[in-house]
């Protein structure tokens, strides 16, 4: 299934993921390159939320641009498919080796905005990810690493406490409440749509 397919069979969870769907399913019609961060506008990334076998912890590094605690994913950089990417950085970031994806099915969507930055002495002016999540289950006693080069850190921390690590206000209240509920419906928990974590 190619991406754009895969995109539109996702049923979004709620207006921000309605809309995040469409603007990309529209930019994907309009951009050639949407796979390689050469687009200056926007390009594709792929995260994934990693937990637990009992699903009540998730991974997180330490990312060194962005100043806070963060999930964990990375640029297509011109490959399709985003589950592999995902799973790559995934491997990369914490040194996992026998983490595995829930499912190959997008877990979650979002276009999230990146700041201008330098990055390796060179200034990255402000532009879009259109990002697709993935969900991973590891086990939490495997040794970790870190890419010092992109992190400073790897923890598991239990959901509650991944909020409040989180130093992003956006990410926490827009992206990490909603995958922290999607983790609990995939796990068969009756959660209210409006409940507060």
């Amino acid at each position: 299934m190619s991406l754009s397919e895969s995109i539109r069979n996702y049923k979004p969870a709620g207006q921000q993921e309605q809309n995040d769907k469409e603007q990309m399913l529209q930019f994907m019609e309009n951009s050639k390159n949407y796979l390689e961060r050469e687009n200056r506008i926007g390009h594709f990334t792929a995260s994934v939320w990693t937990v637990n076998k009992d699903h009540t912890k998730t991974l997180m590094v330490y990312h060194n641009i962005y100043r806070s605690w963060s999930w964990i994913g990375g640029h297509a950089d011109g490959m399709e498919d985003l589950c592999a990417v995902a799973l790559k950085e995934l491997q990369e970031e914490t040194g996992l080796k026998h983490a595995k994806l829930v499912s190959r099915d997008i877990f979650s969507l979002e276009t999230l905005s990146v700041d201008g930055h330098v990055k390796k002495g060179k200034w990255v002016p402000g532009h879009l990810h259109f990002n697709l999540t993935f969900l991973a289950e590891a086990d939490e006693n495997e040794e970790l690493t870190v890419r010092e080069e992109e992190n400073s850190a790897v923890k598991w921390w239990t959901f509650e406490e991944a909020l409040k690590v989180s130093s992003e206000p956006w990410m926490t209240e827009h992206v990490y409440k909603k995958l922290i509920e999607k983790t609990r419906e995939e796990k068969g928990e009756n959660y209210a749509e409006d409940r507060t974590v």
